[in-house]
C-alpha cells in the first residue's frame, strides 16, 4: 500500500491542475483552469479558504462532535441533551464501524459501489459505530453555509455550470485517524448516463474544502479522465488491476485550505483512514440547470420528484443566505451577485428567521 501511495503521488503532481483560483482582466475563469479541469476531472483550488474562516470550520466541528448521539439510534449527546439531527425529518447522519467499508458490494445508492473496499481491523478499543458523513450540513455550520457563499468558488460554479446553476447537496465527511471507513469506487450520477445530449459535465461537480488537508492515505482518489468515459464497468476494472488499488488513480492531495473541485462522472474513492491524519471534508456540490429542470429525479439523497422551476429557486435560497452571511463575516470581500436571484430580484437576508428556516432543508436537494 506504501508503493501505491507513493506512485499515485507522484502521478498526481505530474497532472498540472492545481494553483489557485484565477480569472482572466475580463474576469473569466482561466482558461489554463479550465483546461485542466476537463483533462483531468479535477482541479486543487490552493489556498482558497482563509486562515479565519478554518478556524470557524473547526469551532463549529468541535460543537457539532459534541452534540452527536452517543450512539447509533440515541436520542441524547453525551452531555445529556438531545443530539444533534435527532428531530430531522431528513437522515443526516451516516455511521459506519471503524475502518470499514458500508457502501462497496451492497445496494446502497442504487448499487453504485460494486466492489467491497479492504477493511483492517481497528483497534480493540475502537467504538461500534462513528459517524462519517453529515448531510444537510449547512443547518447544523455557519461557517460552512459561509463558504457556500464564498464568490471566488460561486464564479468558478458559474464558469463551469453556467450563471444559472443550480445547487445539488451539501455534506461533511469525516474521517477520523484510524476510524474513518472507506468509500468504495464509485461514479456519481444516476440520471444522464443515456442521455441523447450526455457529456462530460452532464452531472456536475463537487467542492471539497478542507479543514486540515488531505493526504494519499487519508483523501479522495481520481482516474483521471474518467468522467468523458460514460458509465464504467467498475468490477471489470478492479477485477483487472487484480486488487481495489486501480493502477490509473491519483490521490487529491492538499494543504489545510484548499478546496479541490471534482466532477461527479469521475470515477473516484478512498480508502479506510489508517493514518494519524484527520481528514474533515466541507462538501458542495452544483449542477448545470438544464441538467435539472424538468427532471424526475432523486432516490439517493432525497425523494423521487420532478424539479420544477419552484423547486430549483427554493433549494437555491441557500446559496442567497450563504452570499449574506458570508458577507456579514467578511465584509472586506466583494460578494458573488448569483444571476437567478438578481433577475427576480430576489434579496436573502441571513437571520435568526432565515436560520430556523433551514431545517430539513435538505429533503429539497436536487440529486440526478
Amino acid at each position: 500500500m506504501q508503493a501505491y501511495i507513493r506512485e499515485g503521488e507522484k502521478r498526481a503532481a505530474a497532472l498540472g491542475n492545481r494553483g489557485p483560483i484565477r480569472f482572466t482582466d475580463t474576469g473569466e475563469l482561466h482558461p489554463d483552469i479550465v483546461e485542466a479541469y476537463w483533462r483531468c476531472g479535477f482541479y486543487v483550488f490552493e489556498g482558497a479558504l482563509r486562515p479565519e474562516e478554518l478556524s470557524d470550520i473547526e469551532r463549529d466541528l468541535h460543537d457539532i462532535q459534541e452534540r452527536l448521539p452517543v450512539e447509533k439510534g440515541a436520542a441524547l449527546d453525551s452531555k445529556g441533551r438531545p443530539a444533534l439531527a435527532v428531530d430531522c425529518a431528513a437522515p443526516c447522519l451516516h455511521w459506519a464501524k471503524p475502518l470499514s467499508d458500508p457502501w462497496g458490494g451492497t445496494d446502497a445508492a442504487n448499487g453504485r459501489h460494486p466492489v467491497k473496499m479492504h477493511e483492517p481491523q481497528a483497534a480493540s478499543d475502537a467504538p461500534r459505530e462513528v459517524v462519517f458523513l453529515i448531510l444537510g450540513s449547512l443547518q447544523f455550520s455557519e461557517a460552512s453555509l459561509r463558504v457556500y457563499g464564498h464568490p471566488g468558488l460561486l464564479a468558478v460554479a458559474a464558469a463551469i455550470n453556467g450563471p444559472d446553476f443550480t445547487p445539488f447537496n451539501e455534506a461533511l465527511w469525516i474521517k477520523e485517524p484510524g476510524k474513518g471507513a472507506s468509500v468504495a469506487w464509485h461514479q456519481d450520477g444516476v440520471t444522464h448516463w443515456n442521455s441523447p445530449d450526455w457529456d462530460e459535465g452532464s452531472h456536475g461537480f463537487n467542492f471539497m474544502g478542507q479543514l486540515y488537508g488531505c493526504t494519499a492515505a487519508n483523501g479522495v482518489w481520481v482516474v483521471p479522465g474518467s468522467h468523458k468515459l460514460g458509465k464504467i464497468d467498475i468490477k471489470a476494472l478492479v477485477d483487472k488491476a487484480g486488487s481495489e488499488r486501480l493502477p490509473d488513480a491519483v490521490p487529491i492531495i492538499c494543504a489545510p485550505g484548499d478546496v479541490a473541485m471534482t466532477n461527479r462522472q469521475a470515477l473516484h474513492g478512498s480508502f479506510a483512514n489508517t493514518s494519524k491524519d484527520w481528514r474533515v471534508t466541507v462538501n458542495f456540490g452544483f449542477h448545470r440547470r438544464k441538467s435539472v429542470l424538468g427532471v424526475t429525479a432523486g432516490g439517493i439523497h432525497n425523494a423521487a420528484a420532478t424539479y420544477d422551476a419552484d423547486r430549483i429557486r427554493e433549494r437555491a435560497r441557500l446559496i442567497g443566505y450563504g452570499i449574506d452571511a458570508r458577507r456579514r463575516r467578511f465584509p472586506d470581500e466583494t460578494p458573488f451577485v448569483y444571476k437567478p436571484h438578481a433577475d427576480e430580484g430576489l434579496v436573502y437576508r441571513w437571520d435568526d428567521k432565515a436560520k430556523a428556516g433551514l431545517k430539513d432543508y435538505n429533503l429539497l436537494d436536487l440529486s440526478i
